[in-house]
């Protein structure tokens, strides 16, 4: 009998046959997980590569455990013996040490196919965390709020019993913070953090865990999209599934929902849950003690006070199999529970977790969902700006206002309890003021004190002025260096003082007030103290990095006529090794999954340098449509003879936005159903339709074509593709023999890096042609992206002299400055096209989605052109996909070779498709 290790891998899972580069991919993925470690998989959107993932992978850890099965059947003699046999170096050190519990696997598999029932692996939470993380995830905020001690002395002598619930505990001496609260405490870089439930402490005690598979992926719309493909599979009622999400998908409460804002959702669902746990009732003096009785609060959240109601919602899920957010919604909804919660209570239990980036690669946010990657198998999917998203996880702001606000609190709080509070309270509390009072008078300041005479320090066309730091120079300038930030946070988590402080202020303001919100439903028209607070914790949190792992932007206006101020301070984490090394450390194998991951070396130096370009496992595979499906096109000039240059001096021009014009009045006559136009910015693409309305262009487009315009609120995104969809189907119901110039349609104006640019399925007659309008390069006027190419410029090179010289002059707007930069760099500037083009990849990607669509991609801009002499930085088409490249027709002698060669694309197609 052949070897388990040594047999070619069979996906009988896949609902279809599978074409060549479906099989080889799975194939790829497949022999990845046994090796371990990280594999970076490209497979071009369009061609099946979610269901190929779903197969390959869940595959593999059905064939782990049957071979765990068949172990344990053999007897101890007999394992004993194929651990012998198959003790090889392709064996991984992670599947000899498995420990199996068959007690759980009894217990498990009452209602699973038994192949799925084998837990493997034993192991408990792993130790310290490390600090590149916000300081309160939602998750741990749940427990800080709730663990507020019962306060059951007699009231200080002078303390009225209103005011009592507000005095924070004394800390035990000056420079001891570690509070006794009862809990046992994680340490986080000398952060202690307390765990997030009850329920969290039992998970400590349950050493068993399985093999789990985590699936993540940036947006919900693309986890929805997974857990449909999931479906398809015998995995979707074979395994445990489930899909986590953020509270504002979640919520079913309305009143909460009508807040509208993400981050006044979550503090509002912090409260309720605070309130549900304890609430002081009316003090009362009993028997002369002068005890404060309290009694269990009846407000709190009404998803959440039936017990009986989760379990319903849990029991519903396991017999209903793999459910998507709006699934678990609907049934939260139906059943009368918080779906939030209840998915969440699941997680433990699930082989297969479905969630957003945020929740896996924030440490804070696996800990408090009780995610244990360890031995697991991690997939992050839409991979190709994975390094940009996790560092800006890690970022955090807080503006002048909300440190007002803190500063204000924090003052009127020590004032009201200084002489009842003990000398640690008081010294902290006043370390908290200095602080805070230190970062307001950097904002007051309207120079940048610390710039050298010879740099300018002139305000940009905004009226503002933004400079950046590095941590250790902005800790010395506000002479705040001395300030052990590690013991403040400690102390700031341990004391409950945010919300004490918080809380006394709120029942000043407005003691009967305590929905945070007006009777109309509508949300704060301030930031609250509590969310105000957050920023500043947040924010002390990333002043204890290393110096090198990020910078500090301060950003100044002036003030306003009516004296007021604004201005922020924000930390811009540069560095992700660190952060990424904690998922890999942890799992046994990550994989990065996405249609277009080049330049893989980019992203190896920024996330994982410490692994040789020769051990990482890659794979890549062409798309599987026929050339003659796609039609790419660089388009240089317009109907009138008019180049198009869309660069950043040119674009605006009245003459260039008209040419383009023109030539969509001719594209509708030609293109049969769906256009997709995109254009680099919400602000360009009114630029442009203001002009083309005027002018009469939008008339004349009008008369062939229905034009719907992607709306800056995504919520409303839908609402909106619906419509183009229901525009574009009713076409298909016409006369098929009916003339292309006389049919109708839609065109649909996108923008670069809006919701629709990414994860949205234009297939079929929704992406008949997708035009990409110039090179939607990010403004070099940006002081965070120029900190960012300045650090991947001294990227591996020790021996390189920092360049504080870069930018610490530059004024917000300053676009000459940041081209000067970008123009003195090198793997900087390239790591600037990047970024382009992978936007403009992942656009035009959002056509040509299955083996039999066929579309034309137009490329506006002399730039794209082979001949082009506008070109500064390397060509563009050379950061094409190559099943996008191998067919691009890079030049043109006039508009009327495009007009031609996509008449004849169109009508042979249509007619293959008859």
């Amino acid at each position: 009998m052949e070897k388990i290790d040594e047999m070619e891998p069979e996906f009988p899972a896949f609902p279809y046959k599978p074409y060549s580069i479906q099989f080889d991919f799975m194939k790829a993925l497949y022999k990845s997980l046994n090796k371990g470690g990280i594999s970076m998989l490209e497979s071009p959107t369009g061609t099946g590569k979610t269901l190929s993932i779903i197969c390959g992978a869940l595959q593999w850890v059905a064939d782990q455990r049957k071979k765990q099965n068949s172990e344990i059947q053999d007897g101890p003699d007999k394992t004993s013996t194929n651990q012998k046999q198959f003790n090889s170096d392709d064996e991984p050190d992670w599947m000899r040490k498995f420990v199996v519990s068959q007690d759980h696997y009894n217990q498990e598999k009452k209602s699973k196919i038994k192949e799925f029932g084998v837990g493997l692996g034993r192991h408990k939470k792993e130790g310290p965390k490390d600090n590149h993380q916000n300081l309160f995830s939602q998750e741990e905020e749940d427990h800080l709020v709730m663990r507020e001690k019962k306060n059951m002395q007699t009231p200080n002598d002078g303390l009225e019993m209103d005011d009592q619930e507000f005095l924070v505990e004394d800390c035990g001496s000056e420079d001891e913070v570690a509070l006794s609260s009862g809990k046992s405490k994680r340490k986080v870089n000398g952060v202690s953090n307390s765990s997030s439930s009850d329920d969290e402490e039992e998970q400590e005690e349950f050493n068993e865990e399985k093999l789990k598979v985590y699936f993540c992926s940036r947006t919900h719309s693309q986890l929805s999209q997974f857990i449909k493909e999931l479906r398809k599979t015998v995995f979707a009622s074979e395994l445990n599934v489930i899909c986590l999400g953020s509270r504002k998908i979640f919520c079913i409460n309305e009143e909460v929902l009508k807040l509208g804002n993400a981050s006044h959702i979550n503090e509002r669902c912090l409260e309720l849950q605070k309130k549900k746990t304890t609430e002081t009732s009316k003090a009362k003096k009993l028997g002369g003690a002068g005890k404060m009785c309290r009694t269990k609060a009846s407000s709190g959240c009404p998803m959440l006070r039936n017990p009986k109601l989760q379990k319903n919602f849990r029991s519903q899920i396991s017999q209903r199999g793999a459910l998507d957010i709006e699934d678990l919604v609907h049934l939260g909804r139906k059943v009368g529970t918080c779906p939030y919660y209840g998915s969440r209570s699941l997680v433990q239990g699930a082989d297969l977790i479905v969630l957003p980036y945020q929740s896996l690669l924030s440490k804070s946010s696996r800990e408090s969902l009780g995610l244990v990657l360890k031995n697991s198998i991690v997939i992050i999917d839409e991979a190709h700006n994975l390094a940009d998203s996790l560092i800006s996880m890690h970022d955090s702001k807080i503006t002048y206002l909300q440190l007002e606000n803190v500063h204000h609190h924090m003052e009127r709080y020590f004032e009201r309890f200084c002489s009842l509070l003990g000398p640690g309270n008081r010294r902290y509390i006043q370390t908290l003021i200095i602080v805070t009072q230190a970062l307001l008078k950097l904002l007051h300041n309207e120079e940048a004190s610390y710039v050298e005479p010879c740099q300018s320090n002139s305000t940009g066309k905004n009226g503002t002025l933004d400079y950046s730091m590095a941590i250790n120079d902005f800790l010395f300038s506000l002479n705040i260096d001395n300030i052990n930030f590690v013991k403040l946070l400690q102390y700031i988590k341990e004391s409950n003082i945010m919300h004490k402080v918080s809380g006394y202020g709120e029942r000043i303001i407005s003691p009967r007030n305590d929905l945070g919100m007006k009777t109309s439903g509508e949300c704060y028209e301030k930031e609250s103290t509590l969310s105000s607070f957050r920023a500043l914790a947040d924010m002390l949190l990333s002043l204890i990095n290393f110096d090198g792992d990020g910078k500090v932007i301060i950003s100044k206006n002036r003030p306003t006529s009516l004296g007021e101020r604004g201005g922020y301070i924000k930390f811009v984490m540069l560095t992700g090794d660190k952060i990424f090394s904690e998922v890999v450390d942890q799992a046994h194998a990550v994989v990065l999954a996405g249609g277009t991951l080049q330049p893989i070396e980019e992203t190896r130096e920024r996330l994982f340098p410490w692994l040789p370009s020769s051990q990482l496992n890659f794979f890549s595979c062409s798309h599987i449509v026929p050339p003659e499906s796609i039609l790419p096109m660089a388009v240089s000039s317009g109907p009138s003879g008019q180049p198009f240059d869309f660069s950043y001096n040119s674009r605006s021009s009245s003459a260039i936005i008209k040419e383009l014009g023109l030539l969509l009045c001719n594209l509708v006559t030609v293109i049969p159903e769906g256009i997709v136009v995109f254009f680099s910015s919400f602000d360009y693409e009114e630029q442009v339709y203001g002009l083309w309305k005027t002018s009469g262009i939008l008339d004349r487009i009008m008369k062939k074509k229905c034009i719907f315009r992607e709306p800056r609120k995504n919520s409303d995104v839908e609402s909106v593709l619906k419509e183009y969809k229901e525009n574009i189907e009713a076409l298909s119901k016409k006369d098929p023999k009916q003339n292309i110039s006389s049919t109708s349609g839609a065109v649909l104006f996108a923008v670069v890096g809006g919701k629709i640019s990414e994860g949205i399925n234009l297939s079929d007659g929704m992406g008949r042609c997708i035009v990409m309008v110039g090179l939607p390069y990010p403004s070099p006027s940006d002081i965070e992206l120029m900190e960012r190419v300045k650090h991947i410029e001294n990227l591996g090179n020790s021996n390189s002299v920092k360049s504080s010289k870069f930018y610490n002059e530059v004024p917000s707007g300053d676009v000459e400055t940041g081209l000067e930069i970008l123009r003195s760099c090198k793997r900087g500037k390239e790591y600037y096209e990047n970024l382009c083009m992978k936007a403009v990849n992942q656009s035009i990607g959002r056509a040509i989605r299955h083996i039999n669509d066929y579309a034309a991609i137009l490329l506006v801009d002399v730039r794209y052109a082979s001949n082009s002499s506008k070109r500064s930085f390397s060509h563009p088409a050379d950061k094409l996909p190559k099943w996008i490249k191998d067919c691009l027709i890079a030049s043109t002698e006039n508009y009327g070779e495009v007009h031609r060669r996509l008449h004849q694309f169109f009508k042979v197609n249509r007619k293959m498709g008859q």
